[in-house]
């Protein structure tokens, strides 16, 4: 029971506020043997928070030299799912099956595309501030979760479109980021963005 205390208590206060914090927190892990794990990277970045979970989904999809790793976006979209369905249905914790918890990438993959985002990220965290924020109170992030929920079922198909799938990244960090700054502005621009990736992948497929 104490542990069980003592793990909640770390995960609370590790839990990032912006993009820089959620990457350096990932860059932290320890990884000898050169793979990292899912699991580890939830425990590095809090399990409860629907905010940081979605911007993990969309950072892992956002970097190319990760989401290019044939299966990373459908393992996101299965993530994505799991996360706004237990929200949609009012779930306050988040359960995670093992098979998913236990999956792994190579770590230098993770750690070349972090390298990769840290100029842009430091860019979008010095817009990032309360505003608009009836988009990201309780009816916002359920609206959130329900647009999140749809993306992540059309991203498995966009693996077969190029870009797609990044574009899609791109909506999901928004939405994350959105949600953890209180920033209404960051969710409209996400919902725009969703609008535009579901529209690509039905104009490529149909």
């Amino acid at each position: 029971m104490q542990a069980s205390q003592d793990r909640e208590s770390n995960e609370s206060t590790q839990e990032p506020h912006n993009l820089i914090e959620l990457m350096r927190a990932i860059e932290s892990i320890d990884t000898p043997s050169g793979r990292i794990r899912f699991d580890e990277v939830l425990d590095a970045i809090g399990r409860r928070a629907f905010g940081p979970l979605l911007l993990l989904a969309g950072l892992v999809t956002l970097m190319p030299v990760v989401s290019g790793i044939p299966g990373v976006p459908t393992l996101m979209a299965l993530f994505t799912l799991l996360v706004c369905g237990q929200l949609l249905v009012g779930r306050r914790t988040f359960w995670l099956p093992g098979w998913l918890r236990n999956r792994t990438l190579p770590s230098d993959k993770v750690h070349k595309g972090l390298k990769w985002m840290y100029k842009p990220a430091k860019w979008i965290d010095r817009l990032l501030y309360s505003r608009i924020t009836f988009m990201t109170g309780k009816q916002g992030i359920r609206l959130t979760a329900l647009a999140c929920f749809v993306l992540a079922l059309a991203m498995p198909p966009m693996e077969l479109v190029p870009m797609a799938v990044n574009i899609a990244g791109v909506a999901l960090t928004l939405f994350g980021l959105s949600i953890m700054a209180r920033d209404g502005l960051l969710s409209i621009l996400a919902f725009i963005i969703t609008g535009v990736s579901l529209f690509t992948i039905l104009y490529n497929l149909l």
